[in-house]
């Protein structure tokens, strides 16, 4: 499998930090993603999204790595959120519990209509 290269922008919208993950997520992308939560944390205190639209693949190391910026945003007190993930990340998210601790949206705009910004 040829692994496509994680890049993470960042932007607001309606006082919620996006951030769009594209490629794949493993144990290789961990400084793109501390890089990308650094810039979104930059926004303000209110909520943050992690936006997997354009994400292919993640493996178990990937996983972990979104458990860290979970980690991360809950010792922050912030409310970190999860949106365009595929039918096989939901259940992914369901099984490890991740979604437990993360609301998922079905996209970004019901992510951004569901919560109250700081």
């Amino acid at each position: 499998m040829n692994s496509q290269p994680l890049q993470a922008t960042t932007r607001l919208n309606n006082g919620v930090a996006v951030i769009v993950l594209t490629g794949d997520i493993d144990g290789s992308q961990e400084a793109t993603l501390q890089a990308a939560y650094a810039e979104a944390a930059r926004h303000g205190a209110g909520p943050m999204l992690l936006n997997f639209g354009g994400v292919g693949y993640i493996n178990s190391t990937g996983i972990a790595l979104i458990v860290g910026l979970l980690a991360r945003a809950r010792t922050e007190r912030r409310q970190l959120l999860a949106c365009d993930l595929s039918e096989h990340y939901r259940e992914i998210f369901e099984i490890t519990r991740l979604s437990d601790f993360m609301t998922t949206y079905a996209d970004e705009s019901a992510a951004v209509a569901g919560v109250d910004p700081v």
